[in-house]
């Protein structure tokens, strides 16, 4: 370490990987507005965010399987805390988000644009559904920053019409709920199609269209919207790759033959 630097804190690298999972691949720089607003929370400079950023990308096992290389000189607290965070994903996504908020001297429900008056008072209730929405909307930032915005099946590009989609479904795999590799990022239709099993993914990223609309190739609106895309490959993400074996528990368990 260089003269006048400090060590990072586990605080410090929490946040940092809170950010990591929100932002797309390349938008970690230090002229991101996000990164700059980071630097300025925890009293580092945006180069040094910026660099802990891609230290980060160095540890992501999604990016190595592409053949892409983050900086090299990870530190062992970067890789205790990265191994950390993605060991568990039902609890410190939430931790993190509850930290950025004392960081920003507000509540985890303004940090998340939770509305009061949907909230109950206090007690229980209130802190489960508060941690309930948060994790969706961390959930859905991690993949739809995975995926760039984009749906895997269609390719449109606009958030608004973007559902960040559970490939072993929220209430049946609750360890797996926030985990990247069980989402994808699929337009509403698809997605209520995929729900549904009319449409599935296979283990090595290819679209099957369910023989019940596949039986109705006479309708253009089934060309159109779903018979187009059958036996073609997804759209990638640029890190966490659908997890081979979730995509196998969706065509076996949820794919309508």
């Amino acid at each position: 370490m260089k003269e006048g630097q400090k060590l990072w804190t586990r605080d410090e690298l929490i946040l940092a990987i809170n950010l990591y999972c929100k932002l797309p691949f390349g938008r970690l720089h230090r002229l991101n507005p996000d990164v700059i607003k980071l630097a300025g929370l925890i009293g580092r400079s945006s180069n040094s965010v910026a660099f802990k950023l891609v230290n980060f990308a160095s540890l992501d096992p999604s990016l190595k399987a592409r053949g892409i290389k983050g900086a090299s000189n990870a530190s062992n607290l970067d890789k205790s805390i990265w191994n950390e965070f993605f060991d568990n994903w039902d609890v410190l996504p939430f931790e993190s988000e509850r930290l950025l908020a004392n960081y920003e001297n507000t509540t985890v429900e303004k940090l998340n644009y939770i509305p009061e008056e949907e909230l109950p008072k206090e007690g229980k209730t209130r802190e489960q559904i508060v941690k309930v929405r948060v994790n969706q909307s961390f959930f859905r930032s991690l993949i739809l920053s995975s995926y760039n915005n984009c749906c895997c099946i269609t390719g449109i590009i606009q958030p608004e019409l973007l559902i960040a989609s559970h490939i072993r479904p929220w209430g049946l795999d609750e360890k797996n709920r926030l985990n990247p590799r069980n989402g994808m990022a699929i337009n509403g239709l698809h997605d209520k199609a995929f729900e549904n099993g009319l449409l599935t993914v296979t283990p090595d990223f290819q679209i099957k269209i369910s023989p019940i609309l596949l039986k109705q190739y006479k309708n253009d609106w089934v060309n159109n919207y779903f018979i187009k895309y059958h036996n073609k490959e997804i759209i990638l993400p640029s890190r966490f790759l659908p997890d081979p074996e979730f995509l196998k528990y969706h065509n076996d368990e949820r794919f309508k033959q």
